[in-house]
């Protein structure tokens, strides 16, 4: 029975000490399961306090990291407490760690996640004008957290990739529409990508597509070369003459 009331006293003991030796981080907006939930351009404040038994909080001194790098404060803000606030987030705050931690005892620390929601950027109208046979792609923004949904539609319904020879393709950045040959009967008109968020409302890029007239284009890879060769002819020849005409003369003399 006094081995049970000893560690029941241990436990308890243990619970306070780790509760009171220990930092708090605070967050605004509010930290809830580890992570804070944010969005871009925001603002996030974040304060450390010392609190324990050991060791005065007032002159416990505290750093901050970002991803186990170190981040300078300023002077003066890491006795006992220290504020730190992001602005404005970023994507590439996006994941980010922020750790609070004892400087000289590292295993005392506290650390928040950060959540960063956005919508991908894309809305208005483009217009793209193509020729005939010639290759059309159009591209609209899905860079979004979280994912989000796309599709794409020709005279407001879905297209129909295998019929009008499209190729879509998604790298998480950019969604991509693409026609290695256009024809003016099947592919110019009014296209949209919309795109579907679970936390933002939906949103839509249009584009008007023109198909013209193919256009008779020389071939510089060749006409260049051409050029450059009958200047050479033609510099070859005038020497020749040149030379042959000083013969001449001298003979003549």
């Amino acid at each position: 029975m006094m081995m049970s009331v000893k560690g029941s006293v241990f436990l308890l003991g243990l619970y306070f000490t780790t509760q009171i030796s220990g930092l708090v981080l605070q967050s605004e907006p509010a930290v809830s399961g580890g992570f804070v939930q944010t969005e871009l351009e925001k603002t996030v404040s974040l304060t450390c306090l010392s609190e324990g038994a050991g060791h005065d909080p007032q002159e416990a001194e505290l750093v901050w990291l970002r991803n186990n790098q170190l981040i300078s404060v300023a002077a003066g803000n890491t006795q006992g407490s220290s504020r730190l606030c992001v602005t404005p987030v970023t994507h590439k705050d996006h994941g980010a760690i922020f750790t609070c931690q004892m400087k000289n005892d590292s295993s005392v620390n506290a650390s928040v996640q950060l959540e960063v929601t956005y919508a991908p950027l894309h809305s208005g109208m483009e217009e793209v004008s193509v020729e005939q046979t010639r290759e059309l792609e159009l591209s609209c923004d899905v860079f979004a957290n979280p994912p989000v949904l796309v599709s794409w539609q020709r005279h407001g319904a879905p297209i129909d990739l295998l019929e009008g020879g499209f190729l879509l393709t998604n790298d998480g950045c950019k969604s991509r529409l693409k026609v290695g040959q256009v024809d003016r009967a099947a592919h110019q008109g009014p296209y949209s990508c919309v795109t579907s968020s679970p936390i933002y409302p939906n949103s839509t890029k249009s584009f008007k597509v023109t198909v013209t007239d193919k256009t008779v284009q020389f071939e510089t890879d060749l006409i260049f070369p051409m050029i450059a060769g009958l200047v050479v002819i033609g510099c070859t020849t005038l020497l020749a003459i040149v030379s042959r005409w000083r013969r001449i003369t001298q003979c003549c003399k």
